[in-house]
């Protein structure tokens, strides 16, 4: 296939007036997160933008933690530092516990209530906040009516960015996209991918939002104390959402869904989904921005991870274990052959998310989840990529550089199945990494300033960024698997079994632990079930 050609333009936009909402805790006003009107400005595009990556201990990063972990007085850490919310318990209770069984169990929990929510199989209960989670789930998990019991973890990305066309686009040649294209030029139109992410830029909205102030402490946390710094209120915002350009038609979105603030609206106020989304599906051979593994794929945008704005903003709930094993239930029940989970954890197991992946699979999805970024953090175990190992039609992504390397982030283990293009800014140009179209990060990650800089963040600008992590490997890994589904090769492990036949040894010789069975390959998997010539 012909390179595309990149083509830069820009569009000029005033701001909408700023009025009334607010978000979850407040007292006064409408709620937070309420449409005004499904419509929106054209939306700007900035072209490409190149922001150098920032070290894990930056300011940046310990704000962005501070607020995505800290702007809630029910986080605690756990196990091998597992953040989870207090107050909540996932627990499955075996097939034929009696009422009075179950009425035991929230007694020795000390529960005041328990619901299973919609697709769930599992309850969740209500427990006092001061009581250790992960003690609680150990006391009820060791009850014979008792199948599991955890605490609610909190998930979250599997993205290295750096906040910032084809040429430089390394990662699909990479994986001889070219000449995988040459045999389906169609790339897997009928397909449904569910992207469980932060959310999609998928439509054209405009919302009403409430900031509240917020102090932070020297180390970077959020905290209540009166002398630390004053983040101030930005109050009741009025804020128009623009879908990503180059993601293409409204049409091909399905059956959306967000977890995170209970609607059927999962627009994106992070940009990490939309990126995600556009390695995935990018438009392509159309003249402009970036290309897309499988490019006619019908996204199904699924919101399970809460962003710092919605955070800030007040969502009703956070991406925890149990709001992300419902969201791959959702999906699977909805249609979704190839799920996308650029999100992880470290710490304890995730019997819920197993539960509801081998549930997917059973249902015909196939899932493919990011390996995580903890290399250098210890190489602690990536609780919900470990599940890959146990599912055959699940598997675990890691990432490679541009020199076929590991990338030094990406954990290692024995669940590793696969590996795929990352990016890395270490010995590279600042263009190491994966490039996609998403928000315009300079206009969004407006909390990263000091307060005197702090202002309204915007969402109706797009840009082309360079992000690196297991999050961008692994939509590479779902594109090609979407494109297998297309040729008719449906069952998820077989699919499986087919990636990792066909793919590149990288590392030792045969599997490994850095990239499992190796770097996938387009072209050799299509050619290597003798689907073309």
């Amino acid at each position: 296939m012909a390179r595309l050609q990149k083509v830069f333009f820009t569009c000029a936009l005033a701001l909408l007036a700023v009025y009334s909402a607010h978000g979850h805790g407040q007292t006064m006003g409408a709620a937070s997160g309420v449409v005004v009107d499904y419509f929106a400005p054209p939306a700007i595009d900035h072209g490409l933008l190149v922001r150098f990556s920032r070290a894990p201990d930056s300011a940046e990063a310990q704000m962005r933690s501070a607020i995505r972990l800290g702007n809630s007085a029910l986080d605690r850490v756990g196990i091998g530092g597992a953040h989870y919310v207090a107050g909540k318990l996932i627990v499955k209770f075996r097939a034929g516990a009696s009422s009075a069984s179950k009425a035991s169990a929230l007694s020795v929990a000390s529960a005041s209530g328990s619901t299973q929510p919609p697709y769930a199989n599992f309850d969740v209960m209500t427990i006092d906040p001061g009581i250790d989670a992960e003690a609680a789930a150990q006391a009820l998990s060791a009850r014979p009516d008792v199948e599991y019991a955890q605490p609610a973890y909190r998930v979250h990305t599997e993205f290295k960015p750096n906040d910032t066309f084809y040429s430089k686009q390394w990662n699909l040649p990479d994986i001889d996209m070219e000449r995988a294209w040459d045999i389906q030029p169609a790339a897997g139109s009928n397909i449904v991918v569910a992207v469980l992410d932060t959310g999609v830029a998928y439509t054209n909205v405009t919302m009403k939002y409430h900031a509240s102030a917020f102090r932070v402490d020297a180390t970077g946390q959020v905290t209540t104390d009166p002398t630390a710094t004053l983040y101030p209120a930005l109050g009741d915002l009025t804020l128009p959402f623009v879908a990503a350009t180059e993601l293409g038609p409204s049409s091909r979105f399905v059956s959306p869904h967000d977890f995170i603030w209970d609607t059927n609206l999962p627009i994106d106020l992070d940009g990490h989904g939309t990126h995600v989304s556009g390695t995935i599906g990018q438009l392509t051979n159309n003249g402009i921005g970036t290309a897309g593994v499988a490019f006619n794929v019908k996204i199904m945008p699924v919101k399970v991870i809460d962003s710092d704005w919605d955070d800030i903003f007040g969502a009703p709930n956070f991406g925890t274990d149990d709001v992300v094993a419902r969201g791959v239930r959702y999906a699977a029940d909805n249609g979704a052959k190839v799920i996308n989970m650029s999100i992880g954890r470290t710490g304890p197991a995730a019997p819920a998310i197993e539960d509801a992946i081998k549930y997917a699979v059973g249902k015909g999805a196939f899932v493919a989840i990011a390996a995580g970024n903890d290399y250098e953090d210890g190489n602690p175990t990536e609780a919900i990529a470990d599940i890959a190992s146990r599912v055959q039609g699940a598997v675990a992504v890691g990432a490679v550089d541009q020199s076929h390397a590991r990338a030094y982030y990406s954990s290692t283990g024995s669940y590793v199945e696969l590996a795929a293009p990352g990016g890395s800014f270490r010995g590279f140009p600042s263009e190491g990494g994966i490039l996609q179209q998403t928000l315009d990060l300079e206009l969004v990650e407006t909390f990263t300033s000091p307060p005197s800089g702090f202002v309204a963040p915007r969402f109706d600008a797009l840009a082309y960024f360079f992000f690196i992590g297991t999050s961008q490997a692994t939509p590479h890994v779902s594109g090609v698997a979407a494109m297998l589904m297309q040729q008719g090769i449906t069952d998820p492990g077989t699919v499986e079994a087919a990636l990792e036949k066909f793919a590149t040894d990288r590392g030792a010789v045969g599997r490994d632990n850095e990239f499992g069975f190796g770097e996938i390959n387009a072209r050799n998997t299509l050619r290597g079930l003798g689907l073309a010539k």
